[in-house]
Order: structure tokens, then sequence, then C-alpha cells
């Protein structure tokens, strides 16, 4: 994957499949520590002990479609070239957290990409979830609520193109405004 945020839709796609109603994704960058965090919080049904202690393995996957499994594996990889890491929480019937750590600054470091993009995209096909999306960096943070917005919008979903771009825009100029520089 190119950029950080196709690998966050990958994990989030994982949480859907667990049948979350709510998902969370947290990002602090922090130029002063020279850390990138991410973190992915769902309230899906979780995973037994057995899984969790092989879900980085390539070759073990939950999908019946096919036999490997690269997304998390993948992202673990990614992070351990650009000098962090990846770790998991779950329990069965409590949900799941990834959280994955990165040298801001290192070489290897994937660009975060098309974040708003990312997250526009996840609410508007999966209206019946509540998305939050929030950014911290050493100049302030942004907070997006799927649910909030649409209670202050009036809708049920995201379904307009011209509404989801202009959240797209919203969301692109609150991150500048707190100087996330690698987006797409």
């Amino acid at each position: 994957m190119l950029t950080l945020a196709l690998n966050i839709l990958d994990i989030v796609q994982n949480s859907i499949r667990a049948k979350a109603s709510e998902i969370s994704v947290d990002i602090i960058e922090s130029k002063k520590t020279d850390l990138l965090e991410i973190g992915v919080g769902d309230n899906g049904k979780g995973m037994p002990e057995e899984l969790l202690s092989k879900v980085t393995d390539p070759f073990v996957t939950t999908r019946t479609t096919r036999k490997i499994g690269m997304g998390l594996p993948l992202f673990k990889y990614q992070a351990n070239l650009a000098g962090g890491d990846l770790s998991i929480e779950s329990g069965e019937g409590k949900g799941t957290r990834v959280k994955v750590t990165f040298i801001l600054g290192h070489v290897d470091r994937q660009p975060l990409g098309d974040i708003a993009g990312v997250m526009t995209i996840l609410m508007s096909a999966n209206p019946e979830i509540s998305f939050l999306y929030s950014h911290k960096t050493d100049n302030g943070d942004y907070r997006f609520s799927s649910v909030e917005t649409k209670e202050y919008l009036g809708i049920k979903n995201f379904n307009d193109s011209h509404l989801l771009m202009d959240i797209k825009e919203m969301i692109n100029e609150n991150l500048k405004d707190i100087g996330v520089s690698d987006l797409n």
C-alpha cells in the first residue's frame, strides 16, 4: 500500500466485518517527539486469544475467500521498517484496538495520504456505523464525528456527493490548520 490511509482503510474494513457499530480512528503526530501513532478501535465481536496471538502472520486469516491475510502483517512490516511497531488488544465480545507507531521523520515511513477521502468513503458506504476520527499534532487537534455531523445536518446518511466533497474539504482544511503536511 502506498499510503498509511489505505492501511487504515483495510483495518477499518476488518472492524466492519467484525460487526462493529462504533469505529474510531485516532492519529497523533508529534515533530517534537518524532512519533506518529495510529489507532483504530471498534466495538465489534473481537478475537479469541488463539487468533490474537497469530493475527500478524500473513498465513492466518478468518476469511474463507482466500488463505492469506495481508492487512495487519503488512501494516506491522511497514511500521517496523520505519522504526515502529504494531500492537493489538482484543477480546471476544469486547472489540479490538490496533495501535501502530512510526518514527515520524523516518525515511521509510509512508505518507499519511488521503485520510479525509478514506473517512468520507467509509461514512458514505456504512451509514449505520458511528465513525469518530481524531487527529492531534503539536499545533492542535481536530475531531470529526459522523453521528454529530448527521444530527447537525438533520440527515440519516452521507449519500449526497456534493456534501461528501464538502466534508472531505472541511476535514483537509482542519488538518492543514493543525499542521498535518503529508496529505494527498
